[in-house]
């Protein structure tokens, strides 16, 4: 099993190109399924999520050509005879599940595995089920699979609201099944993230009809029929905020390339606050770090809050800081496996519920750790950079979900990382 090996203290120097959003693309190729013809994807990622996705795709009778070198896919879905997305498959990837609207909508059926993931605490999927059976659908949940049929669906106004806000799957599930839904449909409480801004986009050019785009209302006017479309996936912003993080821990001139500002204001009022010092031209973004971070009270949100996919990797950052942080956890509270590895190498926090008190200190140590799930891991590489010695970093297979050849870009950037096989 492959690890990464890092050691620490070499500053980042360079310019790093963003890659296309992983949590774009993923619901992107589910929508293939909503036509017969060809669906052209650009600025895919390489990444092993977008691999099983697929995988996942052609088990669904899907045509599938990948050019990962020129991050492209074509995707046809003119077999409309399987339905079944099995375990096997789905159990490693989240977002998997976005497979059930689509089918649903155009053929009527699906058995599809109750998705697996990262382990981060609990993410029921209640609220995609609840939305596809306000559109018509019959669904039970047997031997680990959700069975759902349906007659035709039907447009109806849905609220889509949890104790920790809008779902950004469930609205994409329930957005792919209304658009061929009979009639209009209303989504209160949408998601707006800008990842399913994008997927309104691509459906859009497939045909689609979606008024509120980007707000927390969307409607949507079935239609009987999508057409093939090409679309260029936007920058991933959680990889973008990842390296810029990076840049503000032993950053000496880092620039990231390709991405959207307004996406990342959050993670840049963060970064500003902490101290570091930032430049923002066009889609490029530059970062100088602090000394020492200034502490802070931190607390994920839906967009335009901080972003869940960063608490890691902002914990990792604020380990150094120059007082006491606290990190509140608003959407997934258990999403903490991160900081017993950060302790290994010499981080000073106590988790207190949903909450983690992180009271910073002047070095990190190199340590092995263990990587648990896919931000955690990035988290423990950023700490690795800035750490004293040598840190090695387990099962980074969880990485490879996520971040395109990340050892090979802040290789680029003057790291001393390499990954080791076995």
């Amino acid at each position: 099993m492959d690890r990464i090996v890092i050691q620490g203290g070499e500053p980042l120097r360079g310019d790093v190109s963003i890659s296309g959003a992983k949590n774009s693309v993923l619901p992107m190729m589910a929508a293939a399924l909503l036509t017969d013809e060809e669906l052209v994807i650009s600025r895919v990622p390489s990444l092993r999520d977008v691999s099983t996705q697929c995988k996942i795709l052609e088990a669904l009778g899907a045509r599938v050509l990948h050019d990962d070198q020129k991050g492209v896919l074509r995707l046809r879905s003119d077999n409309e005879d399987l339905v079944t997305a099995p375990y096997d498959l789905v159990k490693t990837m989240r977002a998997s599940i976005c497979v059930l609207g689509p089918l649903l909508a155009r053929r009527g059926r699906a058995k599809v595995s109750l998705p697996g993931g990262c382990v981060i605490g609990v993410r029921p999927i209640d609220l995609h089920l609840k939305g596809l059976q306000s559109l018509g659908a019959s669904i039970e949940v047997r031997g680990g699979y959700i069975e759902a049929e349906t007659d035709g669906l039907r447009g109806t106004t849905i609220y889509l609201g949890s104790a920790a806000g809008s779902t950004v799957l469930g609205t994409a599930n329930v957005l792919m099944a209304a658009v061929l839904a009979d009639g209009r449909t209303v989504i209160e409480n949408a998601a707006h993230e800008p990842e399913l801004v994008d997927l309104c986009h691509c459906l859009q050019k497939m045909g689609a009809k979606i008024d509120g785009v980007g707000s927390h209302c969307l409607e949507v006017e079935g239609v009987d029929k999508l057409s093939g479309a090409e679309h260029t996936v936007i920058a991933d912003r959680i990889e973008a905020g990842t390296f810029l993080l990076a840049g503000a821990m032993i950053g000496d001139g880092l620039s990231v390339l390709d991405v959207v500002p307004q996406h990342l204001l959050a993670v840049l009022e963060v970064l500003r606050e902490s101290g570091a010092n930032l430049q923002v031209e066009g889609n490029r973004i530059s970062v100088e770090p602090p000394d020492r971070p200034r502490p802070m009270d931190l607390t994920t949100l839906p967009h335009p809050g901080f972003p869940t996919d960063l608490q890691a990797q902002a914990m990792a950052y604020l380990c150094r800081g120059n007082g006491v942080s606290m990190i509140s956890e608003r959407i997934y509270p258990d999403r903490f496996i991160h900081v017993a590895e950060l302790l290994r190498m010499g981080a000073q926090i106590r988790k207190e519920g949903a909450t983690a008190i992180v009271n910073g200190v002047p070095r990190l140590s190199g340590a092995p750790v263990m990587a648990s799930e896919l931000r955690g891991s990035a988290a423990l590489v950023l700490a690795g950079l800035v750490a004293e010695g040598e840190t090695e970093v387990h099962r980074v297979y969880h990485i490879d979900r996520g971040y395109e050849r990340i050892d090979e870009k802040l290789r680029l950037l003057g790291a001393h990382i390499e990954r080791v096989a076995g």
